[in-house]
This record gives structure tokens, sequence and C-alpha cells, in this order.
């Protein structure tokens, strides 16, 4: 359903997308997006430029760590940067941690238009079958709705709610969903 490695830059391939590793041009519309308040609303604040950097530097560490990360997604009509979706290693402490988590951030002009379900889909598959991981969660802040029916949509089961370690108690954040894919359920579907 899904091809790898079609483009030398790219990881994944969908009908429509592009999931690849980041180039230098993809830090200005990382910056632009994680500066929106609109995008960021679901988090405790937006990010300046050098936090953008900060983060892209974060990403591409994990890379060089580990066998997957965060990967850009591109339009491949144009090759423009729209978001980004893939697999991080949460770096805080509880009682699912150490684990897999699928995440995404995609520009508000391209929302509405499935790009989020698609690249989520295929990083599921890759996960489970490239990248052999037994689990994969997803998390988000209870109001996040819209990433909440997409993990949905994808299959996720929901597990249950936890507070955020990171997030001081009394914020309207601090509460978050999870949810669960495991490569045994994958596999069925």
């Amino acid at each position: 359903m899904y091809e790898y490695m079609k483009m030398p830059n790219r990881i994944i391939s969908t009908e429509r997308l592009g999931l690849r590793h980041w180039l230098e041009s993809d830090i200005v519309p990382l910056a632009q997006m994680n500066s929106d308040k609109q995008v960021m609303q679901y988090f405790p604040n937006t990010l300046s430029f050098d936090e953008s950097v900060e983060m892209l530097n974060r990403i591409n560490n994990h890379f060089n760590g580990n066998s997957f990360g965060l990967y850009a997604v591109e339009l491949k009509s144009t090759n423009e940067f729209i978001g980004f979706t893939g697999f991080s290693i949460p770096g805080f402490e509880t009682d699912f941690t150490p684990c897999i988590e699928i995440g995404w951030r995609f520009r508000k002009e391209v929302l509405g238009n499935g790009y989020a379900t698609e690249a989520a889909r295929a990083c599921l598959q890759y996960g489970f079958e490239t990248l052999k991981f037994d689990t994969i969660l997803s998390f988000t802040a209870v109001p996040n709705k819209p990433s909440e029916k997409l993990m949905k949509r994808i299959g996720m089961q929901y597990l249950g709610r936890f507070e955020h370690p990171k997030i001081e108690k009394d914020h309207p954040l601090c509460e978050h969903v999870l949810y669960q894919s495991t490569r045994e359920d994958y596999s069925k579907a």
C-alpha cells in the first residue's frame, strides 16, 4: 500500500505525501507553524524561531541515535513542507514510558485534507512492518479533540488518561488521553 525509499530522501511515500528527513529549507516553515497560535493551541505555548531550531536539532539527534524519528511531510505534487509525522521516545517518566510515540503537527492551511490521517497510517504501517515495533502509543491534551479523533481514525485503542508530568497540574492542558496500537492488532486489521 505504501512505498518506501523510492526517492533518495523519502523514507515513506503515500499517494499524495512524501515523509522524509529534514532539509535546511524546512526550518522557516517549521518555525512559522510552531509560532502559529491556532496550530499550537493544544500546547502550553508557541515556539520562537530559536526554539524551533532547537526542536529540529533534537529531532535530528533523535534520528542519529535511533533508526526513526519525526519525519518532515511534503506534498509530492509541489515538494512543499506541510508538517511532520513520525515517532519519538518521550523524554519524561510515567507508568507507560519508555515507549514509542507517534505524533504529528501540520500547518493550518492544509488541515481538513486528510493529510494527517494519510501520513499517520503510513507511519503506523512503517513502524510495525519495517521498524518492527510491538507497540506504538499516542497521547494529547484532553481538549485536543482533533488529534484524539485522528488516533481513533487510524485504529488506535483508548487506554485512559494521565497527567503530563511536564505540565503544571493546574494547567488546562495537563490531563492527557492515551491511545495504543499493537503490531498484533495492526496485523488483524
